[in-house]
């Protein structure tokens, strides 16, 4: 199999279609991974919050199409990406749900989906890349799908026991 050299990274095509909709999908996901981070560390009532909520919702959402495409170009390789894929995006919507509809314990749920959706934009990007990475790729393959749960979800906990927006009074 043929591959491209991107951004340091062997990519398994040389077909530019392909190629275009990868540069496509690294851009829009570093969009995702910046505001996705800026929104978690802002104040969670503020427009800065709700701004970046919205350009992590839409970017994650374009990043999702990308990896479908990217997926059936690339069928049945890249299985397991697309169902990392589907259920971030998932999770994303239903976290961007229950900020609309502010229901009973929203708060609670938001986080869980939105913390757990971040959690799995880095598992799709280490499971896909980590084993080219520097350092990265003296771990198995199987470390990629857990490490960033392993930090993500202890900080996910810490945030709903002790945050006081998403203590329940």
């Amino acid at each position: 199999m043929e591959t491209t050299d991107l951004f340091g990274i062997p990519v398994p095509s040389t077909d530019p279609v392909f190629l275009a909709f990868v540069v496509v999908h690294i851009a829009i996901s570093l969009v995702a991974v910046v505001s996705g981070f800026l929104a978690m560390f802002s104040e969670k009532t503020s427009s800065w919050h709700r701004t970046n909520g919205r350009v992590y919702f839409w970017s994650i959402s374009t990043s999702f199409v990308t990896v479908v495409i990217l997926s059936f170009m690339r069928w049945p390789h890249n299985i397991h990406l697309l169902t990392i894929g589907i259920v971030t995006f998932g999770l994303t919507f239903l976290g961007r749900k229950l900020s609309k509809v502010k229901s009973s314990g929203w708060t609670r749920l938001h986080t869980i989906c939105m913390g757990l959706s971040y959690v799995l934009l880095i598992t799709g990007f280490y499971v896909d890349n980590g084993k080219n990475l520097p350092f990265w790729r003296m771990f198995p393959i199987w470390f990629f799908y857990v490490f960033p749960s392993l930090v993500g979800i202890p900080i996910i906990i810490r945030v709903l026991r002790t945050h006081p927006f998403n203590i329940e009074k």
